[in-house]
């Protein structure tokens, strides 16, 4: 189970699925098990950057992994809902026990924490966690890094059977490929 802190608006509030964009929602459907999922937004997919390395770990990894925010909602600024903001602790306690009864329900084998944000919130709630530095913000090499590294990865291993990733103008996309 990977844990980020919450929705951003180019990303979750859009899609409503944590830490995936418009142009991954294939690829989440495909985690998902085939489950349909329709984009709520017209016109061309956003693309959001947390998202495209998100998913090309997945490829990488092969393996189903459930991703959730500790607060899992969109925060903004009151006058601006295109905005992102760090949520309120008030917020996050008032979100801890949906969060507390889905890893519950999930039993997953190990929790991993994506920042330091959503590292020091599950340690509030006394969740034991691995962590991974946040890819934003010049993250993007420690933390493909250090999931390649919680997983056993090579850094250039296949990418998975059941999702192919393609570079496009820096931003990813996915798209299902037939198995062999």
């Amino acid at each position: 189970m990977w844990i980020a802190r919450d929705l951003g608006y180019r990303g979750g509030r859009r899609t409503g699925v944590p830490l995936t964009d418009e142009v991954h929602l294939d690829a989440a459907a495909t985690l998902l098990g085939g489950v349909s999922l329709t984009r709520a937004t017209g016109g061309a997919p956003m693309a959001e950057r947390t998202a495209a390395i998100i998913w090309r770990v997945l490829g990488r990894i092969g393996s189903p992994v459930i991703l959730w925010n500790v607060f899992p909602f969109h925060p903004h600024d009151n006058d601006d809902p295109m905005s992102n903001r760090c949520h309120t602790r008030l917020e996050r306690e008032l979100t801890w026990p949906l969060l507390e009864a889905l890893i519950e329900m999930v039993q997953p084998t190990r929790i991993i924490a994506i920042g330091r944000d959503a590292s020091l919130a599950l340690s509030d709630l006394g969740q034991e966690t691995s962590a991974v530095r946040h890819p934003s913000y010049g993250g993007q090499a420690e933390f493909i890094s250090g999931m390649y590294d919680l997983y056993g990865v090579a850094p250039d291993g296949p990418v998975s059977r059941q999702l192919a990733f393609m570079d496009d103008d820096a931003s990813w996309s996915a798209k299902r490929v037939a198995a062999c």
